[in-house]
């Protein structure tokens, strides 16, 4: 990965840009987690969501949002609740840190008071309401009005060093997040980008089993180190993929073409059931879209040799 010096990164030129973001977005919306703050954009509920969620996983939050809007439904009787009965909520659903039930109640005064109940819609003026940061601004802008910036998290600085190499530096990410995310897209962007980081480019990445879109142009998947700010050891080079990439490209360099049955048993003595035929064929279809293999399927028997 790279030594953190500024322009590191391995971004695909301006041809495959559209490629990476159409790829993205397609996963993203053939199927991601159903929470229920993604199927509103009502910025009140965003909020209330934005604020559960620091420091809460997710799954844990769903029945305390629910619960939450099913007590406060509107912003309005939210700032006419008193503050102690809301501070009394958080504590009770174990949402921890109870100085946020006490700024996003004051987030709601301001709102009555100030905006006359009307959620203002930049990052620049959510960012004036207590309690909200730049994250928290951007995120109610992004999936309440469509109208904000990249969001730059944990998983997704996660995903961009992974991917295309960017250095570990908080500049760099913003500026290829930005970069990468198209106009007028940041609702459906921030939450595919984030569903990325949160469902296949975790700590412990799952590329192959999450169906990852990016994995033609990702530099970890290429190369094995899937290391990132948040994860420092160094995965093992024996039994990864990238050693059996490598596997099949030597085996493959000593025979005209292989049937798969013939390939898997030579790159692997433990070849069969969950890194059987289908973990094979996977694996050389990577290959194939990289340019380095071709497959032929029009037999009996998938057959594979090395691209001329």
């Amino acid at each position: 990965m790279t030594d953190g010096d500024a322009g590191a990164e391995h971004l695909p030129g301006d041809g495959a840009r559209e490629d990476v973001r159409t790829a993205l977005i397609e996963w993203y919306e053939a199927d991601h987690r159903e929470y229920p703050w993604r199927e509103t954009d009502d910025p009140y509920a965003i909020l209330v969501s934005e604020i559960m969620s620091q420091q809460t996983q997710l799954d844990r939050v769903v029945d305390a949002w629910d619960d939450f809007l099913d007590r406060w439904p509107t912003v309005e009787e939210l700032a006419a609740a008193p503050r102690g009965d809301v501070v009394a909520f958080w504590s009770g659903h174990s949402l921890g840190y109870n100085n946020r039930a006490k700024y996003l109640h004051e987030a709601a005064t301001q709102i009555v008071d100030d905006y006359d109940g009307e959620f203002p819609e930049t990052p620049e003026e959510l960012q004036e309401l207590m309690g909200v940061g730049p994250y928290t601004a951007n995120a109610v802008a992004s999936f309440a009005f469509n109208n904000g910036d990249a969001v730059v998290d944990t998983n997704v600085k996660r995903v961009l060093y992974r991917a295309f190499d960017v250095p570990d530096d908080d500049t760099e990410f913003e500026r290829v997040a930005s970069d990468l995310m198209p106009d007028g897209q940041s609702r459906v962007w921030n939450n595919a980008i984030m569903e990325l980081g949160g469902v296949a480019c975790e700590k412990t990445p799952r590329c192959d089993v999450a169906g990852c879109p990016w994995r033609r142009w990702c530099d970890a998947y290429e190369t094995g180190d899937f290391t990132a700010p948040d994860v420092q050891s160094q995965p093992s080079f024996e039994g990864s993929r990238r050693q059996f990439r490598g596997r099949v490209i030597e085996t493959l360099g000593e025979y005209d073409d292989l049937p798969l049955s013939e390939l898997g048993p030579r790159i692997r003595v433990d070849y069969g059931g969950d890194t059987g035929r289908e973990w094979l064929r996977d694996l050389v279809a990577d290959l194939a879209d990289d340019g380095l293999v071709t497959v032929d399927d029009a037999g009996d028997e998938v057959r594979v040799r090395l691209r001329e």
